[in-house]
């Protein structure tokens, strides 16, 4: 193993997407993570589908969405609603680092593994729950999945045409956004912890997380009392930020200064827009978009997207085409970058994921352990990390504690 968190134990009591994303990325810097699953059916995660990787030698399944989301990691089932359930957890929360749950408020703390309950015996324990609507609010007792996020926490209000329906993101954000910043949140606190020697807990909710996420918008309307509207591709507040269409096809232009604006101007065949005072800095073209962007779309319908692209690119100017997915992985810069993780098939057909974007020069990341089977460790975790002999473990077995 390589990283900079190798030596570093992660329970992972997570479901569907933030929380396994967060602890994915955890494995992925070299903490061990132990990810623990209700018998038999595991988490939900694993049935969100199709598509499947399937067995080439039975009718089993796993789906694409959780092998996306659970590398890294090794499965153990455990059911907690039994007591001697209950008891291993708090076993292997006391040899672990770091606890990260997304169970609905409560829930933990009446089976005595919350972080009171927890830290009583591992001081230096980081414990993170992560949840729709966090553990205080009116709301802290509501489920709390993506879409509901987004549209909650204003990101649907400002995404998609200004003439149709509110849209979502393409792939689930908000979950995205939460792993993020709990995975930075633990990190920071084991930081702390080399210092005070305590651990801490850490409240983290998708609704938080997605109105932190607003940025600029957000800022705009506190400082303004104005509600941004939804613009499609535009910028609200750069132009021309936004999709064109072209002879063949569509592409997005980013110009971000004047600088750029001039020479963008020069390419497309309108020089003298760059003398035109309204639009020789970008706060002017804002205001002044309506007049800008017709001869600038007409003038972009005249080539092909990959022509303009070249002459773009030769000047220095933010612009290219919108790709496909095939597009996207056969792009040579993507594929310069080494973003695909292949793992070599065993029980199922092998897998190809996208890797860790994190390139350190001297720790750098690692993927020795495919997306888990569910279960396919818990004899492992038994014996290696809680030391319980074969007789214990059969027992275990047979009163179906795992």
């Amino acid at each position: 193993m390589s990283g900079p968190l190798v030596g570093k134990r992660v329970l992972d009591l997570t479901r569907v997407v933030a929380g396994p994303w967060a602890t994915q990325l955890l494995a992925d810097l070299g903490a061990e993570v132990i990810k623990v699953e209700r018998p038999r059916t595991g988490d939900e995660c694993r049935g969100f589908g199709p598509p499947f990787v399937r067995s080439p030698s039975g009718p089993t399944s796993q789906s694409v969405y959780f092998a996306s989301t659970n590398r890294g990691k090794r499965s153990i089932t455990i059911d907690i609603a039994n007591p001697a359930g209950q008891s291993l957890v708090r076993e292997l929360a006391e040899v672990s680092d770091v606890f990260v749950e997304n169970y609905m408020v409560g829930k933990l703390a009446k089976l005595g593994l919350d972080y009171a309950a927890l830290s009583e015996k591992n001081h230096g324990l980081v414990y993170c729950s992560i949840t729709g609507f966090g553990q205080t609010g009116p709301h802290r007792f509501r489920p709390g999945y993506d879409i509901l996020i987004q549209a909650m926490g204003g990101f649907m209000s400002i995404t998609g045409e200004p003439d149709r329906e509110p849209m979502k993101s393409g792939v689930a954000i908000a979950d995205i956004l939460t792993a993020l910043y709990a995975s930075n949140a633990i990190v920071a606190a084991l930081c702390e912890r080399a210092q005070s020697g305590l651990g801490q807990y850490i409240d983290l909710a998708l609704l938080d997380v997605q109105i932190a996420a607003l940025a600029n918008q957000a800022a705009n309307f506190l400082m303004t009392g104005v509600a941004s509207q939804r613009r499609g591709n535009a910028h609200e507040s750069i132009v021309p930020y936004q999709s064109f269409k072209t002879r063949d096809g569509s592409i997005i232009i980013g110009v971000a200064n004047d600088t750029q604006f001039n020479r963008f101007a020069k390419i497309i065949g309108f020089p003298e827009m760059t003398m035109d005072v309204r639009f020789r800095t970008n706060a002017e073209r804002v205001r002044n978009r309506a007049e800008l962007l017709p001869p600038i779309s007409e003038r972009l319908l005249q080539r092909t997207t990959s022509e303009w692209c070249a002459d773009f690119d030769r000047e220095q100017i933010p612009a290219g085409p919108v790709n496909t997915m095939g597009e996207v992985f056969d792009d040579p810069q993507v594929e310069a970058r080494d973003l695909i993780v292949e793992f070599p098939a065993s029980k199922y057909e092998a897998r190809r994921v996208v890797g860790n974007p994190i390139r350190y020069s001297r720790t750098p990341v690692s993927y020795e352990l495919p997306p888990p089977d569910l279960g396919q460790d818990t004899d492992y975790v038994l014996s290696n990390v809680l030391h319980k002999d074969r007789e214990a473990i059969q027992k275990l077995h047979n009163e179906h504690v795992v």
